[in-house]
C-alpha cells in the first residue's frame, strides 16, 4: 500500500511548479527586452548616428586648415558610422600631415557631427634645406617641423624673421627643437642670428655678440654645450663681446675655445 501523502503537499507541489513557471516567464521577457533594445540601439548606432559627408566635419581654431584638408589627411570615407572613428588616430594623423601643432578631436551626437579643434603651427624662423630640385626657401616652427612658403603664407608675419636656420633636414628636428627650446633662457634672443647645420653633422650658432659658435655633433653633450654657451654669454666681460669673437668651439664642453680678437683700433687723434 502506498503511504498517503501529508496534508498540504500537492497545493506546495502546484505553488512551486507556478512559481518556476513565473520565473521562465520573466526570464524570456528579459531576453526579449534585451534583444529589442540591443537591435534598436544597433539601429540607431549604424543608422542614426553617421557622418554622410565633409560638411559634418568642423574644423576651428585655425587659419589654414580646412575639413577637406582633415579628411584627406585622416583618409576618411563617407558615410561613417561616428562612433566607429577613433579620435586619437585621427588627431595623430592630422598633426603629422597638417601644419598644425595641437590637436582635439571630439566626436558630438545632436546633431552628428566631428569637430576638430587645431592650433596652428607658427613660424619662428627663415630656414633653407637642399632638395634634389635646389634650394628650397621656407619656414620652422618652435618645435622645428619645417614649414613651406604656402603653408607659412597666412603665418609667416609673426616673428619669424629674427634668424635664419640653413641646412635643415628632417633628422636635425630634435636637435633644432632643443636650440629652440633654450635660446631664451640663455638670452640668445634678439642677438641669434644663424642655427646652421654644416654637412659633417656639426650645429653652428652665429650669435651677434659672440660671433661664430661651434656646437660640435648632435649627440649627449649638445645640452651641456647649450648650458656652456649660456655662461659664457652671462659671463665673458663686456670689452671682448663688443670687439666680437672670430669664433668660439664647443665641441668639448669642458674645455671651449675662443678664438680672442685682435688688438682694438686706436681712436683717431684729433688734429693738433
Amino acid at each position: 500500500m502506498s503511504t498517503p501523502s501529508p496534508p498540504g503537499s500537492e497545493r506546495r507541489r502546484q505553488l512551486r511548479q507556478q512559481r518556476i513557471r513565473e520565473r521562465l516567464r520573466n526570464s524570456w521577457r528579459l531576453v526579449v527586452l534585451l534583444a529589442l533594445s540591443g537591435g534598436l540601439g544597433y539601429g540607431l548606432l549604424r543608422q542614426g548616428w553617421m557622418l554622410s559627408g565633409p560638411s559634418q566635419v568642423e574644423v576651428i581654431g585655425s587659419e589654414l586648415v580646412r575639413p577637406k584638408h582633415v579628411v584627406q589627411a585622416a583618409q576618411l570615407t563617407f558615410p561613417q558610422p561616428l562612433l566607429a572613428l577613433e579620435p586619437k588616430r585621427i588627431a595623430t594623423a592630422v598633426v603629422n600631415a597638417l601644419p598644425v601643432e595641437q590637436v582635439q578631436v571630439r566626436r558630438l551626437m545632436a546633431p552628428p557631427r566631428l569637430r576638430i579643434e587645431l592650433v596652428d603651427r607658427q613660424a619662428v624662423a627663415r630656414a633653407q634645406r637642399r632638395t634634389a630640385k635646389g634650394i628650397e626657401q621656407g619656414y620652422v616652427d618652435r618645435f622645428g617641423h619645417w614649414l613651406s612658403i604656402r603653408q607659412s603664407r597666412a603665418l609667416a608675419t609673426k616673428g619669424s624673421k629674427g634668424f635664419l636656420v640653413l641646412g635643415w633636414q628632417p633628422s636635425y628636428r630634435p636637435v633644432l627643437a632643443l636650440v629652440l627650446a633654450q635660446r631664451e633662457r640663455l638670452e640668445l634672443g634678439s642677438d641669434l642670428r644663424q642655427i646652421r647645420f654644416d654637412p659633417g653633422g656639426n650645429i653652428w650658432l652665429e650669435s651677434a655678440s659672440l660671433g661664430q659658435v661651434r656646437l660640435g655633433p648632435a649627440d649627449g653633450q649638445l645640452a651641456r654645450r647649450l648650458e656652456v654657451l649660456g655662461h659664457l654669454q652671462k659671463q665673458l666681460p663686456a670689452q671682448i663681446k663688443a670687439r666680437r669673437l672670430p669664433s668660439i668651439d664647443l665641441s668639448d664642453p669642458e674645455q671651449p675655445e675662443l678664438g680672442l680678437p685682435g688688438p682694438a683700433a686706436a681712436p683717431p687723434q684729433p688734429p693738433s
